[in-house]
């Protein structure tokens, strides 16, 4: 009878730390974000859960590529997500349906196809980044309200865990 309660005691003890060490992740570190919009079609559709890293942008900077969220800079409120295509320091151009960084074509295999208007060339200030929707005709994105501050970063997508058949680190 004795033994009975110890280990129910330290299966409570283990399910409470579980608990503890999860919500303090969740909260901490790993946020969990519901994409609303199909800006970032064909890689995250609408509907799609994401996991995204709340410390990546407090160790590191973004670099061009990363899938990041952040606050909407015309209404703080709101959180969008978006993908990195230049960084300070770098001129951006839009022409010809294609992106240029420093004069040189990107290789964009994540965008949906479509034609989208010019745009630039710019180059992107110290703490500032410029950011594009994978799916360019249906995106509010920099070549609409500017630059986006790095302090408006809140992290880095890291994961689609829902729908299960979309499943997959970004």
């Amino acid at each position: 009878m004795e033994q009975s309660k110890s280990k129910r005691k330290w299966i409570v003890i283990l399910f409470g730390v579980i608990l503890l060490s999860g919500g303090l992740l969740r909260w901490g570190v790993l946020q969990p974000y519901l994409i609303p919009s199909p800006s970032m079609e064909p890689g995250i559709a609408p509907g799609d859960r994401i996991l995204v890293n709340r410390l990546a942008y407090r160790l590191w900077a973004p670099t061009r590529g990363d899938i990041i969220v952040f606050a909407f800079p015309k209404d703080t409120k709101r959180t969008f997500v978006k993908r990195v295509i230049a960084v300070e320091g770098e001129k951006v151009e839009l022409r010809d349906n294609k992106v240029f960084v420093n004069g040189q074509a990107i290789q964009e295999p994540y965008v949906k196809p479509g034609d989208y208007p010019p745009y630039g060339p710019q180059v992107v200030p110290k703490d500032k980044v410029f950011v594009l929707g994978d799916n360019r005709r249906q995106s509010e994105d920099s070549r609409e309200w500017g630059l986006l501050p790095k302090s408006y970063l809140l992290g880095k997508a890291w994961f689609v865990y829902y729908p299960f058949q979309r499943v997959k680190f970004l």
